[in-house]
């Protein structure tokens, strides 16, 4: 019914071999990737490295679907900079970025990194929104001509200034008028704005790319209160035929526990949809 993935931060300190040999025991048929998991930047991991780390996962039955965690522990990018050339290094790193991930075997690129897209408090909205655009204009090429998608992850107010609502990021996606540019939605994220999960799945289903279960506790599915019955109904209403992987940021007790949990959790309310429908 649905396609499970894990993120690869997960398992820290876990040879990339081992994480998908385990991942596939466990169930999951995708692998989501931190850059800074590989190499300080993207760049740094050769064509030798990403095809080795392709053949791998293959060998393990496992997809890397994408790359997400962008620009985090990187220095000299930022979203929304005043400054043009500090957008246009950004615009090119994303290319970079984009170019791995086909490498390696995805399409998906999922731009949350908060602390590289808030705007200072001289920008207005409006400058940081052109500013952005300005910014993701100069990986577009890289986007088509590798058919990777860019999906812009809505992030709480606590996080960053910046996209905090999936409407929000699709008025910027429909500014931009891409079709390589998309929405992702994640659960804690979704669970700071003022409407139902449900609903906004459903409200902007059109839009949706990607999908990332957590509990608004930071730990994974089914590790908290979130029921997500009602949120895997809304996917399948929408036929939402992408990846439900799995993003942690508490990564307590341990990787094993969090990924078997989170995937036994996810079937058994999937397949609770499935025995009613």
């Amino acid at each position: 019914m649905f396609k499970y993935a894990i993120c690869n931060e997960t398992f820290e300190g876990w040879e990339h071999a081992r994480i998908c040999a385990r991942i596939a025991e466990l169930g999951y048929t995708g692998l989501e990737i931190a850059p800074f998991t590989l190499a300080p930047r993207i760049t740094d991991v050769t064509p030798t490295l990403r095809a080795e780390l392709r053949r791998q996962a293959q060998s393990a039955g496992i997809e890397i679907l994408g790359l997400h965690w962008l620009l985090a522990r990187t220095e000299g990018f930022h979203l929304t900079s005043p400054d043009p050339s500090v957008r246009k290094r950004t615009g090119d790193y994303l290319a970079e970025l984009a170019h791995a991930a086909a490498d390696l075997g995805g399409n998906i690129l999922v731009l949350g990194s908060p602390h590289q897209r808030s705007y200072p408090a001289e920008v207005t909205r409006r400058q940081a929104e052109d500013y952005a655009l300005d910014t993701l204009s100069y990986c577009l090429k890289a986007l088509e001509q590798r058919q990777v998608y860019l999906c812009l992850e809505p992030l709480s107010p606590a996080e960053t200034n910046f996209l905090n609502t999936a409407a929000e990021a699709v008025t910027l996606a429909q500014r931009l008028g891409h079709p390589y540019l998309r929405l992702h939605l994640d659960v804690k994220a979704m669970s700071s704005e003022g409407h139902s999960i449900p609903e906004i799945i459903r409200t902007h289903a059109p839009w949706l790319g990607h999908f990332h279960a957590n509990d608004p506790n930071k730990r994974g599915p089914g590790f908290g209160s979130t029921d997500f019955g009602p949120i895997l109904q809304a996917l399948a209403d929408i036929r939402y035929s992408g990846w439900i992987s799995v993003e942690v940021f508490d990564y307590t007790p341990d990787p094993d526990t969090i990924a078997r949990e989170s995937i036994r959790y996810l079937k058994e309310c999937a397949n609770k949809i499935e025995s009613l429908a």
